[in-house]
């Protein structure tokens, strides 16, 4: 679907060309400048309109270097950790990703671009709705949504090449783990006041953890499984 023809619910925006110039500015100045080189999550972050999946009175600053409110007391990530987290995963076209906290949509249409399949599970009913209609209007044919307890993730469909969490628990969660397919990487913020991005990864001689970098997230909400 042509992103450039989707228009917000109040029918004014700034010229196509406005936008397409904020999102190439955004991606050289606030990705590419941090270090991000993965050609597929430049072009895609080029291409997806995120003032679309923010409110309509924030569109304007919707490619500013800064996460920004949501509903539902929720963030929509910095462009930068939303690059940076999808190049840690290192997708590829057959890669099936587990996604905890879909929240606004925008992380997940990042995936679905890249990945071969995408689920996404998302524990607010208000944000569920919203985001997922966002979604279904963009004709993605590869999410697959559900409402539940990010804790116990989505076993139904496991095991997972990659995992990625948009929310910080104060610890990996377990079912997880136990979710993610040997060989494949888990990302995900870990802590209270204090957080770690980390990178999870799940071998043959077990699990190695590595720290990204320092960041802030919104708590992870739901009873650990």
């Amino acid at each position: 679907m042509d992103f450039r023809r989707q228009k917000p619910k109040n029918g004014t925006r700034p010229a196509r060309d406005h936008y397409a110039g904020l999102r190439e500015k955004m991606v050289r100045e606030q990705i590419q400048r941090r270090g991000v080189k993965d050609k597929r999550v430049l072009e895609v972050m080029r291409k997806i309109p995120r003032h679309l999946f923010v409110d309509p009175d924030n569109m304007d600053f919707a490619y500013e270097d800064n996460a920004m409110p949501i509903q539902c007391e929720q963030t929509i990530s910095q462009p930068y950790i939303v690059a940076l987290m999808t190049e840690l995963l290192e997708l590829d076209g057959c890669s099936k990703v587990l996604e905890i906290g879909t929240g606004c949509g925008y992380q997940t249409a990042v995936l679905a671009k890249i990945a071969a399949q995408v689920y996404t599970v998302e524990i607010i009913p208000e944000l569920a709705e919203i985001s997922w209609k966002r979604l279904d209007a963009f004709g993605y044919q590869n999410i697959h949504k559900k409402l539940g307890n990010g804790y116990r993730g989505w076993q139904e469909h496991a095991p997972y090449d990659r995992i990625t969490v948009t929310a910080a628990p104060e610890k990996v969660p377990d079912c997880l783990i136990e979710q993610l397919a040997e060989g494949g990487c888990m990302i995900l913020p870990i802590g209270d006041l204090y957080q770690d991005l980390v990178r999870i990864r799940k071998t043959e001689d077990g699990i190695e953890r590595e720290t990204i970098t320092g960041v802030r997230f919104v708590p992870m909400t739901g009873a650990p499984a």
